[in-house]
């Protein structure tokens, strides 16, 4: 038997007798986790409606396609393939949606070209920025955002420039 097909029970069983260590009634902390649970996803509902939709929007618009042609000038400074742009773009704003241009770029050009590597390395190593910041603080109430998007989006740009420096240097 492998130890992967065991780690849940196990996991489970030592939650289970932790609580009875503790004298805690572990179904009543379950079900006050789960009324818990189910009021965030009550809550953060609206706000991933909200960001779908948006997201939907601004593909369908060709609003992606525009940001990547106005981006080209810069990413010809960094020598970043302009066939990953579309893809920089996105990844902040949509996780399924940085995953569908991924794949069809690496179907087009590969997983071992710069592109494919330049994408996959950007992929890994940045975050839905936008959709982590709408769902967490939207959940939180939090209405003020200050500098947290401002920072995240820099790190994203840091991601960027790093990913291409990262396989110039070290997958070549």
């Amino acid at each position: 038997m492998d130890v992967i097909n065991i780690i849940i029970p196990i996991i489970l069983a030592s939650i289970f007798v932790y609580g009875l260590i503790k004298k805690v009634n572990v179904f009543d902390a379950f079900i006050e986790g789960a009324k818990e649970g189910i009021a965030v996803a009550i809550n953060i509902t609206p706000v991933v409606i909200g960001l779908v939709t948006a997201i939907s929007m601004f593909k369908a618009s060709g609003g992606l396609d525009v940001i990547a042609v106005l981006l080209s000038p810069a990413a010809q400074l960094l020598n970043f393939p302009r066939e990953v742009l579309p893809l920089a773009v996105m990844r902040p704003v949509s996780g399924s949606g940085a995953l569908t241009l991924l794949n069809n770029l690496l179907k087009s050009y590969g997983p071992d070209s710069f592109s494919g590597r330049v994408a996959s390395v950007l992929a890994a190593s940045s975050e839905t920025t936008l959709y982590t910041m709408g769902v967490y603080m939207g959940s939180a109430g939090v209405k003020k955002t200050g500098a947290t998007l401002p920072a995240s989006l820099f790190a994203e740009v840091c991601a960027v420039i790093m990913s291409v420096l990262s396989v110039r240097l070290l997958l070549k």
